[in-house]
């Protein structure tokens, strides 16, 4: 299959035909990849350029999206950041141009209340209470901007919308669920109503305890939830059993683990995804968050290994376990 069937039969909740798939929201080890000095733009490259440098830098930005996809096997190109819709949509239409369909793009296009800075966060909380109308003004300002960014970046060309908005800490939700119900989900909604109806995939992510607002994520039909966070205990296989035909699983390899344990646990840990979501499909295999500046690439690269040996249509559960516990018995002490 082409990367990009792989991802739209796991978001369409079936299995692909060969390989469980695999992306990231964004891969920030460009340089422990491919050398020194290889990295996606920032606001400093594209200061005080013209026009002409301008698309160039573009250019080489979007073909290194393409060669990290090309490298660790990936169904979906994420556009990573860029200052406006003008370079976005001149990434979506390079990408296209230059992979055709081989791959799902994929851009950012929220338009919801999350978790606000530490510094606003008690303005924020007043803001609600004391400014309820305003508060639903502002959410449906939001609510348009986000539609009517997501006809424009389709009409490029763009597959798929990500939205990366934090409503979560560990311990749970910011807002009550109440509260949730009032000032996000109904936008929510709509938002992801409306992106639907322009054909677009749709992910959303969020970190944290999402268990006692998944019911109300879920309500607004997006295609695939990221990340179901391990660190904030969200048990995937739990998650897969009450809403696997519901809504494509995209996660959980434990970044914690990723970040500071060995190659072998980050088999474990693979397996115990692998295990978890992905018989019967509606799986995509990633980290918890992303692979972050830090994170060993030695570690990374173990959970695709993993993913190339045991993440195979129909998946063996038998070899699955067989291998956990050869590689837990080397956790142990024990002879491999």
């Amino acid at each position: 299959m082409k990367p990009s069937e792989r991802a739209i039969a796991a978001l369409e909740l079936r299995e692909p035909e060969d390989i469980v798939p695999t992306f990231e929201l964004e891969f920030q080890l460009t340089e422990e990849l491919f050398g020194k000095g290889i990295h996606f733009l920032t606001a400093e490259d594209l200061k005080c350029v013209t026009q002409r440098e301008r698309e160039r830098l573009l250019s080489k930005n979007a073909v290194l999206m393409g060669q990290v996809a090309q490298t660790l096997d990936y169904s979906i190109i994420r556009i990573n950041w860029l200052p406006n819709i003008e370079d976005e949509i001149f990434t979506i239409k390079f990408l296209k141009k230059e992979f055709g369909n081989e791959y799902l793009i994929a851009c950012e296009a929220s338009g919801t209340y999350g978790i606000p800075s530490g510094e606003n966060m008690e303005a924020f909380v007043y803001f609600l209470h004391d400014q309820r109308e305003e508060a639903h003004n502002q959410a449906r300002k939001m609510r348009d901007w986000a539609i009517e960014r997501s006809k424009k970046i389709r009409d490029a060309g763009l597959d798929c919308v990500t939205h990366c908005t934090d409503y979560c800490f560990n311990a749970g939700p910011f807002l009550s669920p109440k509260m949730f119900s009032e000032f996000v989900t109904p936008y929510l909604q709509e938002i992801v109503g409306a992106q639907r109806e322009l054909g677009l995939y749709v992910i959303i992510h969020t970190d944290g305890n999402i268990m006692p607002i998944i019911d109300q994520l879920l309500s607004a039909r997006p295609h695939a939830l990221h990340s179901l966070d391990p660190m904030a205990k969200v048990d995937l296989k739990e998650v897969k059993r009450k809403y696997g035909n519901k809504v494509c699983l995209c996660g959980n390899v434990n970044c914690a683990i990723l970040h500071m344990e060995s190659p072998r646990k980050v088999m474990i840990d693979t397996l115990r995804s692998i295990k978890d979501a992905s018989p019967g499909g509606g799986h995509i295999l990633c980290t918890s968050n992303v692979p972050f500046k830090g994170m060993p690439l030695e570690n990374y690269l173990s959970m695709l290994y993993i993913r190339q040996r045991f993440a195979r249509y129909p998946i063996d559960l038998p070899a699955i376990e067989k291998e956990l516990q050869t590689l837990k018995g080397v956790d142990e002490g024990k002879p491999y």
